[in-house]
């Protein structure tokens, strides 16, 4: 038994006429089909990497997974997303006010490092930067030495890391395990 689908062609051998109907040779075969129409993707469906065509050659903002936020201009890219940054700088900020505070205060610092290449699995994110706001400096937070500012961000991570610890030091006497706490069985 064939697996025929309504589109395929009658077989010629096959064919019996039954009353009432026209000879095989008088019937008129059907329109062959129309060539297939390429295929319009809709704009959502471009990969990422193909996104930052529009981007090519303009200021981005782009931060890390590790935490970095470097601002420079995209001068090109692959299908991986690693991007390669003209005139880079990082720019690394420290809070000096309570973290409750509405509006932030403390310290930011640049670093300029030139030409820089991005692997794109660490882009957390990326944005373009509005070039008219780009001079001002962030609400709340002065200028200040890079060695100086990178030293108190550490310092304040190191501080909420061991406070982390003791937290969930305090949960694992109540029976809560946090990440990376359960033994490995092997």
């Amino acid at each position: 038994m064939e697996n025929l689908s309504i589109h395929d062609a009658p077989q010629q051998g096959a064919q019996s006429q039954l009353p009432g109907q026209m000879p095989p040779a008088l019937v008129r075969a059907p329109p062959p089909p129309a060539p297939p129409q390429p295929q319009q993707l809709p704009p959502q469906m471009f990969t990422t990497a193909a996104q930052l065509l529009d981007l090519t050659d303009k200021k981005l903002l782009v931060c890390l997974r590790d935490g970095r936020k470097l601002t420079g201009i995209l001068r090109s890219w692959d299908q991986f997303a690693n991007l390669v940054l003209q005139s880079t700088v990082e720019r690394v900020f420290a809070t000096t006010s309570d973290p409750s505070d509405p509006q932030p205060k403390g310290l930011y610092g640049d670093k300029q490092h030139g030409i820089f290449l991005v692997r794109g699995e660490n882009v957390l994110l990326l944005g373009e930067i509005d070039l008219d706001k780009d001079d001002d400096p962030p609400p709340g937070f002065e200028k200040a030495e890079f060695e100086a500012v990178e030293k108190l961000a550490k310092e304040r991570r190191a501080a909420e890391k061991a406070k982390d610890k003791t937290k969930l030091r305090k949960l694992a006497t109540l029976g809560f395990e946090g990440e990376n706490m359960g033994e490995i069985l092997l």
